[in-house]
């Protein structure tokens, strides 16, 4: 039985290791904090394998350790007192515009860790508020208002509170999701 587990787990594992280490990038915008964070998510996981093995949807259980493990570093100080370097990701920006890639990359990490969590899980997990909150392990209205004021610091940082833009459509799609009009 524990062999068997031990498999499973090793193929989840090696299975989602990519996409993990994608998503941890986007909260912590350096690799080597992503890779740490990926490896206590995946400790976590192994210690919870039979929980989570067993729940409705284990990528959305296994992306909710990793986001709490990610809040949980936050709040403890450990990444303030070891980040060394305030340079960004290896990677180069996939965007046709550059500048402007570079420029919402910096005002993404520089918003607090519960908003980012909160746009990365709205907008790049493709998740709704009530599964969100869920992940969070808070309420629809905390993420709604940590992505409202996510959302308006991004605007005023990147100088497009007026203008209707990439920031503004997905609220636009909400409300027309919803009845909302538009």
């Amino acid at each position: 039985m524990t062999a068997r587990r031990d498999v499973d787990y090793a193929e989840y594992v090696s299975a989602s290791l990519p996409s993990l280490r994608r998503l941890a990038l986007l909260l912590c915008h350096d690799w080597q904090r992503a890779d740490d964070l990926v490896q206590a998510a995946v400790i976590r996981l192994f210690v919870r394998w039979g929980k989570a093995a067993a729940a409705d949807n284990l990528d959305a259980y296994v992306r909710a350790i990793l986001f709490r493990e990610f809040l949980h570093e936050q709040r403890s100080g450990w990444a303030s007192r070891v980040r060394l370097t305030n340079v960004p990701p290896e990677v180069p920006a996939a965007a046709a515009d550059e500048d402007a890639a570079l420029d919402l990359q910096t005002a993404v990490a520089a918003l607090p860790p519960r908003q980012r969590a909160a746009l990365v899980l709205r907008f790049y997990c493709d998740l709704n508020v009530d599964q969100s909150a869920q992940v969070l392990g808070c309420s629809p209205g905390t993420v709604k208002s940590q992505t409202a004021r996510a959302l308006s610091t991004l605007r005023r940082a990147l100088g497009r509170e007026s203008e209707p833009g990439q920031l503004n459509a997905g609220a636009a799609q909400d409300n027309r999701t919803r009845g909302g009009g538009s």
